[in-house]
């Protein structure tokens, strides 16, 4: 594939690779940075992409690679993951608030979930990657993707029930 194809895929993955950079960070801000590095760093090495191997695959590794080094140097800022509420005052839509404060709960809880969930959980059901690609990516044994990902799911289902719901709490 020529560098001036896959510059083009590059362009194309733009709003997958922000999206998973903000699940992994947090926040948008960091989100952007996180792509931008990624772009520097997949655009003077092209030359080391393989043949054969997914393209967006290879992006994602490189992203997380990133964003691990930048945890590593203690250079990542947790986001909280809350809407600023003048933003949501001013919408005119009151289905697009609802959607909003929906959103911004789902965010409050995924922020809640471990990294290693929160990437799992970004790349099988929001990326559509396989278990075995997510695998790949992350370097880790296909049943600790299975096993993070319904780690994943449970943290979430339990967040979402009352608490009254979830039973005792130890």
């Amino acid at each position: 594939m020529s560098h001036g194809q896959l510059r083009q895929d590059l362009v194309r993955l733009l709003p997958r690779l922000r999206r998973f950079g903000y699940s992994l960070s947090g926040g948008m801000a960091e989100a952007d940075d996180l792509v931008q590095e990624t772009c520097v760093r997949i655009l003077t090495r092209l030359d080391q992409f393989a043949e054969g191997t997914r393209f967006d695959s290879w992006c994602f590794t490189v992203l997380r690679s990133i964003w691990l080094n930048q945890i590593r140097a203690g250079k990542v800022r947790q986001g909280t993951g809350t809407s600023d509420p003048d933003e949501l005052a001013d919408s005119a839509a009151g289905n697009e608030v609802h959607w909003r404060l929906a959103l911004s709960d789902l965010d409050r809880q995924m922020a809640r979930l471990k990294p290693e969930q929160r990437e799992i959980l970004m790349l099988v059901c929001v990326e559509g990657h396989s278990y075995a690609e997510a695998a790949e990516m992350l370097k880790i044994p296909h049943g600790t993707v299975m096993s993070r990902l319904s780690r994943a799911h449970l943290a979430l289902i339990a967040a979402g029930k009352p608490a009254a719901a979830q039973g005792p709490t130890p």
